[in-house]
Protein backbone atom coordinates (compact mmCIF):
# COMPACT_ATOMS: atom_id res chain seq x y z
CA UNK A 1 0.00 0.00 0.00
CA UNK A 2 1.49 3.13 -1.21
CA UNK A 3 2.23 5.79 1.99
CA UNK A 4 0.11 9.31 1.82
CA UNK A 5 2.87 11.68 1.66
CA UNK A 6 3.54 13.66 4.60
CA UNK A 7 1.46 17.04 4.79
CA UNK A 8 3.31 20.33 6.01
CA UNK A 9 1.70 22.96 7.80
CA UNK A 10 0.86 25.36 4.44
CA UNK A 11 -1.14 21.99 2.73
CA UNK A 12 -3.09 21.76 5.89
CA UNK A 13 -4.01 25.50 5.78
CA UNK A 14 -4.89 24.65 2.15
CA UNK A 15 -7.19 21.43 3.16
CA UNK A 16 -8.63 23.98 5.71
CA UNK A 17 -9.48 26.80 3.15
CA UNK A 18 -10.93 24.24 0.61
CA UNK A 19 -13.53 22.67 3.56
CA UNK A 20 -14.60 26.20 4.01
CA UNK A 21 -15.11 27.05 0.21
CA UNK A 22 -16.55 23.67 -0.53
CA UNK A 23 -18.92 23.45 2.98
CA UNK A 24 -19.71 27.11 1.98
CA UNK A 25 -21.38 25.92 -0.93
CA UNK A 26 -24.10 23.77 0.46
CA UNK A 27 -25.11 26.59 2.78
CA UNK A 28 -25.07 28.93 0.00
CA UNK A 29 -26.73 26.87 -2.50
CA UNK A 30 -29.54 26.03 0.32
CA UNK A 31 -29.89 30.39 0.68
CA UNK A 32 -30.48 30.01 -3.21
CA UNK A 33 -32.94 27.13 -3.23
CA UNK A 34 -35.45 29.06 -1.40
CA UNK A 35 -36.17 31.26 -4.29
CA UNK A 36 -35.06 29.77 -7.19
CA UNK A 37 -35.03 26.10 -9.25
CA UNK A 38 -32.51 23.89 -8.21
CA UNK A 39 -31.54 23.52 -12.16
CA UNK A 40 -31.38 27.31 -12.72
CA UNK A 41 -29.13 27.58 -9.36
CA UNK A 42 -26.77 25.11 -11.64
CA UNK A 43 -26.68 27.06 -14.50
CA UNK A 44 -25.61 30.32 -12.59
CA UNK A 45 -23.02 27.80 -10.68
CA UNK A 46 -21.13 26.62 -13.33
CA UNK A 47 -21.58 29.58 -15.78
CA UNK A 48 -19.88 32.44 -13.73
CA UNK A 49 -17.20 29.92 -12.54
CA UNK A 50 -16.43 29.46 -16.24
CA UNK A 51 -16.15 32.99 -16.88
CA UNK A 52 -14.05 33.92 -13.72
CA UNK A 53 -11.78 30.84 -14.68
CA UNK A 54 -11.38 31.63 -18.29
CA UNK A 55 -8.82 34.76 -18.12
CA UNK A 56 -6.92 32.54 -16.11
CA UNK A 57 -7.25 29.64 -18.30
CA UNK A 58 -5.98 32.17 -21.10
CA UNK A 59 -3.65 33.93 -18.98
CA UNK A 60 -1.40 30.59 -18.60
CA UNK A 61 -1.72 29.99 -22.82
CA UNK A 62 -4.19 27.17 -22.83
CA UNK A 63 -6.62 27.05 -25.92
CA UNK A 64 -9.83 25.67 -25.98
CA UNK A 65 -11.31 22.39 -27.67
CA UNK A 66 -11.54 22.99 -31.82
CA UNK A 67 -13.39 19.80 -32.26
CA UNK A 68 -16.61 17.77 -30.99
CA UNK A 69 -14.30 15.43 -30.43
CA UNK A 70 -11.69 17.02 -28.74
CA UNK A 71 -15.02 18.61 -26.45
CA UNK A 72 -16.43 15.24 -25.48
CA UNK A 73 -14.29 14.32 -23.12
CA UNK A 74 -14.87 17.53 -21.44
CA UNK A 75 -18.61 17.31 -21.98
CA UNK A 76 -18.72 14.32 -20.41
CA UNK A 77 -16.53 15.18 -17.75
CA UNK A 78 -18.98 18.09 -17.10
CA UNK A 79 -22.15 16.06 -17.09
CA UNK A 80 -20.89 14.05 -14.75
CA UNK A 81 -18.75 16.23 -12.82
CA UNK A 82 -20.90 19.00 -12.40
CA UNK A 83 -24.90 19.20 -14.33
CA UNK A 84 -25.67 15.65 -12.36
CA UNK A 85 -24.37 15.99 -9.09
CA UNK A 86 -25.26 19.59 -8.67
CA UNK A 87 -28.55 19.41 -9.64
CA UNK A 88 -29.72 16.35 -7.66
CA UNK A 89 -27.60 17.72 -4.16
CA UNK A 90 -29.85 21.38 -4.77
CA UNK A 91 -33.08 19.13 -5.35
CA UNK A 92 -32.23 17.43 -2.24
CA UNK A 93 -31.42 20.59 -0.17
CA UNK A 94 -34.90 21.70 -1.01
CA UNK A 95 -35.97 18.61 1.11
CA UNK A 96 -33.14 18.10 3.97
CA UNK A 97 -30.90 20.51 5.68
CA UNK A 98 -27.95 21.76 4.87
CA UNK A 99 -25.55 19.97 7.00
CA UNK A 100 -27.51 16.78 6.21
CA UNK A 101 -26.43 17.35 2.26
CA UNK A 102 -22.94 17.51 3.11
CA UNK A 103 -22.91 14.21 5.02
CA UNK A 104 -24.47 11.98 2.28
CA UNK A 105 -22.33 13.82 0.03
CA UNK A 106 -18.91 13.26 2.05
CA UNK A 107 -20.24 9.41 0.92
CA UNK A 108 -18.39 10.36 -2.39
CA UNK A 109 -15.17 8.62 -1.61
CA UNK A 110 -17.30 5.58 -0.76
CA UNK A 111 -19.26 5.42 -4.14
CA UNK A 112 -15.77 6.41 -6.28
CA UNK A 113 -14.99 2.57 -4.66
CA UNK A 114 -17.42 1.08 -5.52
CA UNK A 115 -17.57 2.26 -9.11
CA UNK A 116 -13.39 2.01 -9.43
CA UNK A 117 -13.88 -1.79 -8.98
CA UNK A 118 -17.39 -2.44 -10.67
CA UNK A 119 -15.42 -1.53 -14.03
CA UNK A 120 -11.97 -3.17 -13.21
CA UNK A 121 -10.38 0.14 -12.64
CA UNK A 122 -9.03 -0.56 -8.76
CA UNK A 123 -9.09 -3.70 -6.59
CA UNK A 124 -12.16 -4.10 -3.78
CA UNK A 125 -9.50 -4.68 -0.60
CA UNK A 126 -10.95 -5.29 2.88
CA UNK A 127 -10.41 -2.27 4.05
CA UNK A 128 -12.28 -0.66 1.44
CA UNK A 129 -15.22 -2.81 1.42
CA UNK A 130 -15.19 -2.08 6.08
CA UNK A 131 -14.75 1.53 4.88
CA UNK A 132 -18.26 1.33 2.06
CA UNK A 133 -20.15 -0.85 5.27
CA UNK A 134 -19.37 1.95 7.39
CA UNK A 135 -20.96 4.27 5.29
CA UNK A 136 -24.29 2.32 4.55
CA UNK A 137 -24.11 2.16 8.03
CA UNK A 138 -23.53 6.01 8.74
CA UNK A 139 -26.49 6.77 5.84
CA UNK A 140 -28.47 4.40 8.37
CA UNK A 141 -28.00 6.43 10.82
CA UNK A 142 -28.56 9.82 9.59
CA UNK A 143 -32.05 9.11 8.23
CA UNK A 144 -33.46 7.59 11.86
CA UNK A 145 -35.51 4.40 12.09
CA UNK A 146 -38.35 6.47 12.91
CA UNK A 147 -41.48 7.84 10.26
CA UNK A 148 -41.96 6.76 6.98
CA UNK A 149 -39.35 5.73 4.46
CA UNK A 150 -41.40 7.35 1.72
CA UNK A 151 -40.81 10.65 3.86
CA UNK A 152 -39.53 14.13 2.17
CA UNK A 153 -36.16 13.15 4.25
CA UNK A 154 -35.44 10.28 2.88
CA UNK A 155 -36.29 11.36 -0.72
CA UNK A 156 -33.71 14.53 0.11
CA UNK A 157 -31.17 11.54 1.09
CA UNK A 158 -31.56 9.57 -1.82
CA UNK A 159 -31.35 12.70 -4.10
CA UNK A 160 -27.91 13.63 -2.31
CA UNK A 161 -26.84 9.85 -2.42
CA UNK A 162 -27.05 10.13 -6.45
CA UNK A 163 -25.69 13.51 -6.49
CA UNK A 164 -22.79 12.18 -4.85
CA UNK A 165 -23.01 8.81 -6.83
CA UNK A 166 -22.37 10.68 -10.16
CA UNK A 167 -19.25 12.03 -8.57
CA UNK A 168 -18.09 8.72 -8.50
CA UNK A 169 -18.59 7.89 -11.92
CA UNK A 170 -17.08 11.25 -12.82
CA UNK A 171 -13.78 9.82 -11.32
CA UNK A 172 -14.03 6.60 -13.74
CA UNK A 173 -14.76 9.27 -16.45
CA UNK A 174 -11.58 11.69 -15.53
CA UNK A 175 -8.78 8.26 -15.45
CA UNK A 176 -10.23 6.82 -18.47
CA UNK A 177 -10.45 10.18 -20.62
CA UNK A 178 -8.89 13.12 -19.16
CA UNK A 179 -5.43 11.58 -17.82
CA UNK A 180 -2.68 13.83 -18.53
CA UNK A 181 -5.06 16.97 -18.93
CA UNK A 182 -3.78 20.38 -17.26
CA UNK A 183 -6.23 20.80 -14.11
CA UNK A 184 -6.81 24.62 -15.05
CA UNK A 185 -8.06 23.08 -18.80
CA UNK A 186 -9.78 20.41 -17.53
CA UNK A 187 -11.82 22.14 -14.85
CA UNK A 188 -12.31 25.45 -17.22
CA UNK A 189 -13.43 23.35 -20.15
CA UNK A 190 -15.70 20.95 -18.10
CA UNK A 191 -17.82 24.05 -16.73
CA UNK A 192 -18.21 25.65 -20.41
CA UNK A 193 -19.59 22.40 -21.26
CA UNK A 194 -21.61 22.10 -18.39
CA UNK A 195 -22.80 25.19 -18.72
CA UNK A 196 -23.73 24.60 -22.46
CA UNK A 197 -25.64 21.62 -21.36
CA UNK A 198 -27.84 22.82 -18.15
CA UNK A 199 -28.97 26.00 -20.40
CA UNK A 200 -30.45 23.65 -22.92
CA UNK A 201 -32.18 21.90 -19.75
CA UNK A 202 -32.97 25.53 -17.69
CA UNK A 203 -34.48 26.80 -21.02
CA UNK A 204 -36.81 24.03 -21.22
CA UNK A 205 -37.77 23.13 -17.77
CA UNK A 206 -37.48 26.57 -15.79
CA UNK A 207 -37.83 28.97 -18.37
CA UNK A 208 -35.70 31.07 -16.23
CA UNK A 209 -36.49 34.54 -17.77
CA UNK A 210 -40.11 34.16 -16.64
CA UNK A 211 -39.00 34.02 -12.58
CA UNK A 212 -39.34 36.89 -10.41
CA UNK A 213 -36.15 39.04 -9.63
CA UNK A 214 -34.56 37.07 -6.73
CA UNK A 215 -33.43 38.93 -3.33
CA UNK A 216 -30.25 40.64 -2.72
CA UNK A 217 -29.16 37.61 -0.59
CA UNK A 218 -29.81 35.02 -3.10
CA UNK A 219 -27.74 37.31 -5.39
CA UNK A 220 -25.09 37.20 -3.21
CA UNK A 221 -25.18 33.89 -2.25
CA UNK A 222 -25.23 32.72 -6.43
CA UNK A 223 -22.25 35.30 -6.83
CA UNK A 224 -20.27 33.50 -3.82
CA UNK A 225 -21.79 30.04 -4.66
CA UNK A 226 -19.50 30.77 -8.47
CA UNK A 227 -16.85 32.54 -7.53
CA UNK A 228 -15.46 31.26 -3.90
CA UNK A 229 -17.12 27.64 -3.75
CA UNK A 230 -17.04 26.50 -7.83
CA UNK A 231 -13.72 28.61 -9.55
CA UNK A 232 -11.70 29.81 -5.99
CA UNK A 233 -11.99 26.06 -4.61
CA UNK A 234 -11.00 24.57 -7.92
CA UNK A 235 -7.98 26.02 -7.92
CA UNK A 236 -7.10 25.00 -4.26
CA UNK A 237 -7.87 21.69 -5.01
CA UNK A 238 -5.97 21.31 -7.63
CA UNK A 239 -2.87 23.36 -5.74
CA UNK A 240 -3.23 20.48 -2.87
CA UNK A 241 -3.44 17.26 -5.99
CA UNK A 242 0.52 18.87 -6.90
CA UNK A 243 0.99 19.27 -3.20
CA UNK A 244 -0.17 16.24 -1.47
CA UNK A 245 -1.40 14.08 -3.61
CA UNK A 246 -4.94 12.62 -4.18
CA UNK A 247 -5.11 10.66 -1.26
CA UNK A 248 -4.53 13.75 1.26
CA UNK A 249 -6.99 15.72 -0.56
CA UNK A 250 -9.39 13.18 -0.20
CA UNK A 251 -9.72 14.31 3.75
CA UNK A 252 -11.55 17.29 2.67
CA UNK A 253 -14.56 15.43 2.47
CA UNK A 254 -14.15 15.10 6.42
CA UNK A 255 -14.24 18.15 7.10
CA UNK A 256 -16.74 19.71 4.49
CA UNK A 257 -19.74 18.58 6.64
CA UNK A 258 -18.37 20.47 9.77
CA UNK A 259 -18.42 23.66 7.84
CA UNK A 260 -21.60 23.41 6.44
CA UNK A 261 -23.43 22.22 10.25
CA UNK A 262 -21.83 25.31 11.67
CA UNK A 263 -23.10 27.53 8.84
CA UNK A 264 -26.65 26.32 8.57
CA UNK A 265 -26.66 26.42 12.42
CA UNK A 266 -25.63 30.15 12.83
CA UNK A 267 -27.10 31.61 9.61
CA UNK A 268 -30.08 29.28 8.90
CA UNK A 269 -31.36 28.06 12.14
CA UNK A 270 -31.00 24.53 11.24
CA UNK A 271 -30.78 22.21 14.32
CA UNK A 272 -27.47 20.19 14.70
CA UNK A 273 -29.33 16.48 15.38
CA UNK A 274 -27.35 13.86 17.58
CA UNK A 275 -28.18 11.50 14.86
CA UNK A 276 -26.41 13.71 12.36
CA UNK A 277 -23.09 13.97 14.40
CA UNK A 278 -23.31 10.36 14.87
CA UNK A 279 -23.76 9.43 11.18
CA UNK A 280 -21.26 11.95 10.18
CA UNK A 281 -18.34 10.02 12.38
CA UNK A 282 -19.20 6.58 11.28
CA UNK A 283 -18.77 8.09 7.45
CA UNK A 284 -16.03 9.36 8.69
CA UNK A 285 -14.51 6.45 9.96
CA UNK A 286 -15.56 4.93 6.76
CA UNK A 287 -13.70 7.06 4.86
CA UNK A 288 -10.60 6.57 6.82
CA UNK A 289 -10.39 2.87 5.95
CA UNK A 290 -10.68 3.42 2.37
CA UNK A 291 -8.04 6.04 2.62
CA UNK A 292 -5.78 3.19 4.67
CA UNK A 293 -3.12 5.99 6.54
CA UNK A 294 -4.76 4.82 10.10
CA UNK A 295 -4.68 1.14 9.58
CA UNK A 296 -1.07 1.52 8.02
CA UNK A 297 -0.07 3.44 10.74
CA UNK A 298 -1.75 1.10 13.30
CA UNK A 299 -0.25 -2.19 11.58
CA UNK A 300 3.26 0.11 11.61
CA UNK A 301 3.26 0.72 15.32
CA UNK A 302 2.45 -2.72 16.00
CA UNK A 303 5.62 -3.89 13.55
CA UNK A 304 7.72 -1.71 15.16
CA UNK A 305 6.64 -2.76 18.89
CA UNK A 306 7.28 -6.35 17.39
Amino acid sequence: MEIPKTMDRQDWGLLILLSILWGGTYFFAGVAVKELPPLTVVLVRVSLAAVLLLPLFWYFGYSLPRTFSEWLPFMGMGLLNNVLPFGFIFAGQTQITVGLSSIINAMTPLFTVLVMAVFLEERLTVNRVIGVLLGVVGVAVLRGFDGPLSGSQTLGIILCMVGALSYGFAALWGRRFLTGVPALKSATCQLISSTLIIAVVVGVIDKPWTLPMPSVEVMFSLLALAAFGTALAYIVFFRILVRAGASNAMLVTLLIPVTALVLGNIFLGETVQAKEIIGALIIGAGLLFIDGRVIHYLTGKRNAAD
